[in-house]
């Protein structure tokens, strides 16, 4: 069992980049000379994935635009939310039920991803084959963020996640997921906090530990911090 596939979540607005992105969808905005969604599909590459899917709404065309102009040398399917934009979770199931596998690499693009993250990564994923679960995220310690004002998502303890009044773990916007996870899923749009939630009241949401300084553009002011920090 391996993981061929990874998925890039491209859907969303980005209003916390306003009015960057009023004609500009947010994976699309440049950073260290290549854009967000360059960044992402360089990580993915250097995993030595096969395929990737990007799921789009918000200005799809742009990013379909994109993809046609590069040539990035590997498999990249898009597919389209539909009408009305699917959510986190509704993106995710939407572009899961297109494909035949059963594990997914699933990135946020918001996260400036870099070769420091490979390690880890592959870790992660050796950990999740090896147990037979169905979710694991690779999150961070607030300590590490740039964006010193992110509050933390989670606890972490013996590689199990929970939720707590104070957190101290930050979701750094990989995750790996099993198509099996959505089996019960009845609402096309959702959110994947749904899906985590479920997971920790049984106890059964992992979480893998990044020791890498975590870069995330959240919104307009950090994004701007980021281009004068480079």
């Amino acid at each position: 069992m391996t993981i061929n596939t990874a998925l890039i979540l491209c859907a969303g607005y980005g209003k916390r980049l306003n009015p960057l992105t009023l004609k500009k969808p947010k994976p699309l905005l440049n950073l260290n000379d290549e854009t967000l969604l360059e960044n992402t599909i360089n990580i993915i590459k250097n995993l030595g994935i096969n395929k990737i899917k990007i799921n789009t709404f918000y200005l799809k065309q742009q990013i379909r635009d994109y993809i046609r102009k590069n040539n990035f040398e590997i498999n990249i399917d898009i597919i389209d939310d539909g009408e009305k934009i699917l959510n986190t979770g509704g993106g995710i199931y939407n572009m899961i039920c297109s494909s035949k596998e059963e594990n997914f690499l699933v990135f946020n693009p918001d996260t400036i991803w870099n070769t420091g993250y490979l390690e880890c990564i592959q870790e992660m994923k050796n950990f999740y084959l090896s147990k037979n679960i169905e979710s694991i995220l690779l999150v961070v310690n607030k300590n590490l963020s740039f964006d010193q004002s992110l509050q933390g998502d989670f606890n972490l303890s013996k590689n199990k996640l929970k939720k707590n009044q104070i957190n101290e773990f930050i979701f750094t916007g990989c995750q790996i997921i099993s198509k099996k996870l959505f089996r019960t899923i009845k609402n096309k749009s959702f959110s994947i906090l749904e899906l985590w939630n479920f997971l920790i009241n049984n106890q059964k949401l992992f979480g893998y530990e990044s020791k890498n300084k975590f870069y995330h553009v959240t919104n307009l002011e950090i994004y701007q911090r980021l281009l004068e920090n480079k």
